[in-house]
């Protein structure tokens, strides 16, 4: 039988319809699912992870704090009023500043209390009673019922979902102030690397990044944690304010920072200039920068809601396109997993 040619065009449909890993994936850009999908679910409770390891997310975010019995949980404020009813249940239980500290708490109790959709008035609306969110959009506080989960739970629960899926969805704790709770007498950070390598993140190859705002932590971990437990995962500094550690910015900052990281993760504001113009894009040199020092860099955080997204971007999937392709950026937090998946699969 003689064979046919087939058209360039028709061979170059069958191995995008053939391919057997995404495009997206194969080309390094990754979609972090940022506490979650908690554009539709309560921020870091259990079914806002299930949520987005179904919608497709590469990497999914913890950030976590210790009780007072030494247990890790999956909370971003080092307070729980925030996101709990702890005042109703343990009134009577805030420090002088009026903060409810998970690290005041141990576990059995924390597990007593119903996480929501974070408040932004502790007392609600002052009219109406009701409570008042940052989103209001958002899944509404009140409705079913959600608790505070151990970063324990939380990894067995994806890596059960990748089981059960074939996926290899990964994690991405974060350290939250660890200079907070060694004032406290807790070593954060042991405590989590414990964790990671009992659940086998013990090399950079694994699906894990390892973030946290401190640069001081940083050279800790990478110098003295990770040596002493004999394992070796990728690291990121975390960076909102450019003053923080001035010299990041500064030439040959990315390269000194590249001794202890492996990646950066700044606020997006840090990558396009929140003041540029439509068409018109003011694009710091952070990107090739980290890139020539051989750092991955994965901004935060992106959000759809309605009055979230910056003047310059008329959509969402626009605000995408500039990050991940005229800016570069290798990966991005968002609250809404699905749609940086879709918009990667069709770009």
């Amino acid at each position: 039988m003689r064979a046919v040619k087939m058209p360039r065009i028709c061979f170059c449909i069958l191995l995008l319809l053939t391919a057997p890993a995404s495009l997206w994936a194969q080309s390094g850009k990754i979609v972090i699912a940022h506490r979650g999908a908690s554009g539709y679910l309560p921020e870091h409770t259990l079914a806002a992870k299930a949520m987005a390891h179904a919608m497709g997310a590469d990497y999914i975010e913890q950030d976590l704090v210790m009780t007072r019995d030494n247990e890790l949980i999956v909370l971003h404020d080092l307070t729980l009023e925030r996101t709990t009813d702890v005042a109703e249940r343990f009134p009577g239980r805030a420090r002088g500043d009026g903060g409810f500290y998970a690290i005041d708490f141990d576990l059995a109790e924390i597990r007593q209390l119903r996480a929501s959709e974070g408040l932004r008035l502790p007392g609600g609306d002052p009219v109406t009673g009701d409570p008042e969110t940052h989103y209001p959009n958002r899944f509404p506080p009140g409705l079913s019922r959600f608790g505070v989960a151990t970063f324990a739970e939380e990894i067995e629960l994806i890596q059960g979902l990748n089981h059960a899926t074939g996926r290899e969805v990964g994690i991405y704790p974060e350290i939250k102030q660890p200079e907070f709770h060694r004032a406290e007498g807790r070593d954060i950070s042991s405590a989590v690397i414990d964790t990671l390598k009992r659940y086998g993140y013990t090399a950079k190859s694994d699906k894990v990044f390892l973030q946290t705002f401190s640069f001081a932590e940083l050279a800790i971990i990478r110098g003295e944690i990770l040596p002493a437990a004999g394992i070796d995962i990728r690291l990121v500094q975390l960076v909102g304010d450019p003053e923080a550690y001035p010299w990041m910015f500064e030439p040959g900052g990315m390269a000194l920072l590249a001794e202890q990281a492996d990646g950066i993760g700044p606020a997006h504001p840090l990558i396009i200039d929140p003041e540029s113009a439509p068409g018109s894009l003011r694009v710091s040199g952070l990107v090739e920068r980290a890139h020539a020092a051989g750092l991955q860099v994965h901004p935060y955080t992106f959000r759809a809601d309605p009055g979230r997204l910056p003047p310059y971007a008329a959509s969402f999937a626009e605000l995408l396109e500039q990050h991940y392709f005229t800016a570069g950026v290798d990966g991005a937090f968002t609250d809404f997993p699905d749609l940086a998946v879709q918009f990667l699969r069709s770009r």
